[in-house]
């Protein structure tokens, strides 16, 4: 199948010793800026991590390969790129879903697999971890990248990282690197430098899509600019902040795109998400006649399970995948050119006000301690909790539903699979954080039925010192199931969580039936700068949050 690969070290023409395979790729790595690398070792993947452990790359071992998975996609969304490192099959396949939860919203994130030597592929043996053949999981995975290749053949194994990671910063999706043991000392053929692409608009599309927008947006009586997740994966968080300054334009955002903006800015309106937003926002937008989407990708989600009503003919909708205002398509225009553009060109939008009922005065939370504790209240209280340093990290469910309402106070401080909608990101996504940055403190919010799934990755949190805050909605069952079909699957097993600690040897845990447990129990956990502390908080079973009695209530009125 394959020629055998000369062992003696090659020098190029000065004297060089040229680059292997594996060692080129970790430079390559921190080329990008990554520091951390997520995964599992397996025999296949062993030489690649004797020379990651030689390296400056921090190895951070996981519990399993999909938590590692989550953890990588939560630290490339902190860090601008992240990736995952694990054996050939049982590694790769377990990451699948969190592979595709990465690329299904915007992450940049590098899987790289261990494989069978190609010598041992000779003969076409059945060697332990192969499935059907031994390119099923390049198959697999070129299925929920946006580039792959295996590194098999020294002529061509440089070009195909320089390509693959190229491709992972620039869509923004996960990319596949498949490395055979037998190649991760293999050296170059000839000397190799990574040349980059840098991409551009065409400049007359760019210049006909501006005009237009200036026409469209002058010619208006009632503009608004909701800013999507694409804002946070290309950086562009600034250039949506003084578009709407420079034009006193109000803004809001997706769901995806929580945190895109400071939610105290006095132009932000707050999160639009069709019924499950609050009405007022819900009203402001959709009666807006020149609606600038920025990165925003219409899910069904974001969209409040389609009870969103945007007239496409008045908008101005572009991503990195396309652009089109009202109607009219335009191609080869660049994201960053055009909201760049956006902004320098001269616009003299209508001043629109906004309305008092747009966004509610806060009320101060006044504990009532003997009170049970009710989702409302909760998230009442996490709202005063929230600082400049913490970083909230929601699971999916009523998890999520229910943090649409906080008011984050600086940008890129809201993580959570808002479209994917996987249950476990939000455990093993809060090590992705600290390991980005240590400075963030992770205030996670996961349903006790996600809980179960991911965490035993507070191990890891422990064994690297981090500090999430950990609150456990237990209502002893999956709660937004029971809201869409009420059934007995839908109960699951009620742990004591609070015995976490117990468990795993550190960390705090706490037991919160009323608000007087969980104010006791906020202030000890905040106090706890050097383990996880959990909150066990028990809730009823009918309890939702105040974003899903919107949605229901919007519901039943349609059907």
């Amino acid at each position: 199948m394959s020629t055998k690969m000369a062992t003696k070290p090659r020098k190029n023409a000065n004297e060089e010793t040229l680059p292997t395979i594996g060692g080129y790729l970790i430079r390559r790595l921190q080329d990008y800026g990554l520091k951390h690398i997520f995964g599992i070792p397996g025999d296949f993947v062993l030489q690649f991590y004797n020379l990651l452990e030689e390296s400056p790359i921090e190895v951070i071992g996981a519990t399993r390969e999909d938590c590692a998975g989550f953890a990588a996609d939560a630290y490339a969304r902190v860090n601008g790129l992240g990736a995952v490192c694990v054996t050939y099959c049982v590694g790769g396949l377990s990451t699948c879903n969190s592979v595709a939860g990465a690329y299904a919203e915007k992450s940049p994130l590098i899987v790289i697999s261990g494989a069978p030597g190609m010598e041992e592929r000779v003969s076409d043996p059945l060697l332990h971890h192969r499935v059907k053949d031994f390119n099923t999981q390049h198959e697999v995975f070129d299925k929920i990248t946006i580039a792959s290749a295996t590194l098999e053949d020294p002529l061509t194994a440089f070009r195909e990282i320089d390509r693959c990671l190229a491709a992972a910063v620039r869509y923004k999706r996960p990319v596949y690197l498949e490395l055979p043991r037998d190649r991760v000392q293999t050296q170059a053929l000839f000397p190799h430098e990574p040349q980059e692409d840098k991409l551009s608009s065409h400049k007359q599309a760019l210049t006909e899509a501006l005009a237009e927008a200036e026409r469209m947006i002058n010619g208006c009586k009632r503009p608004v600019i909701i800013a999507g997740v694409e804002m946070h994966r290309f950086g562009l968080q600034q250039e949506v902040v003084k578009l709407a300054e420079k034009n006193k334009i109000p803004m809001c955002a997706t769901l995806l795109g929580k945190s895109v903006v400071s939610e105290t800015h006095p132009l932000y309106l707050g999160i639009y998400e069709g019924a499950m937003g609050r009405d007022g926002v819900r009203k402001f937008v959709e009666e807006s006649d020149c609606v600038i989407l920025l990165g925003t990708f219409m899910t069904d989600i974001n969209l409040g399970i389609y009870t969103a009503h945007i007239d496409p003919g008045q908008c101005i909708y572009i991503t990195s995948e396309g652009l089109r205002i009202r109607h009219h398509h335009y191609r080869d225009v660049q994201l960053k050119d055009f909201v760049k553009g956006l902004v320098k060109t001269d616009l003299k939008p209508p001043k629109r006000e906004i309305p008092d009922s747009v966004r509610p005065v806060a009320k101060k939370f006044e504990l009532q301690p003997e009170n049970k504790i009710t989702q409302q209240r909760l998230f009442a209280r996490i709202n005063e909790l929230l600082d400049d340093n913490m970083v909230v990290v929601a699971d999916i469910g009523d998890s999520l539903f229910g943090a649409s309402d906080l008011t984050i106070y600086r940008r890129s401080e809201f993580l959570s699979p808002a479209y994917y909608t996987s249950m476990g990101f939000a455990v093993p996504a809060a090590l992705g954080v600290q390991c980005a940055n240590r400075k963030l403190r992770p205030l996670v919010i996961v349903g006790d039925g996600a809980f179960q799934m991911t965490c035993l990755e507070l191990s890891t949190t422990l064994k690297h010192g981090f500090n999430p805050i950990v609150l456990v909605l237990n209502n002893k069952g999956y709660g937004t199931e029971r809201f869409l079909h009420e059934g007995p699957f839908n109960d699951i097993p009620n742990w004591a969580y609070h015995r976490m600690s117990d468990l795993l040897g550190g960390g705090w845990g706490f037991e919160v039936h009323t608000e007087g447990d969980l104010d006791k129990a906020l202030h000890a956990a905040l106090a706890n700068k050097d383990a996880f502390s959990l909150l066990n908080i028990h809730l009823e079973k009918t309890d939702v949050s105040p974003a899903l009695t919107r949605l229901a209530e919007r519901l039943s009125k349609r059907i």
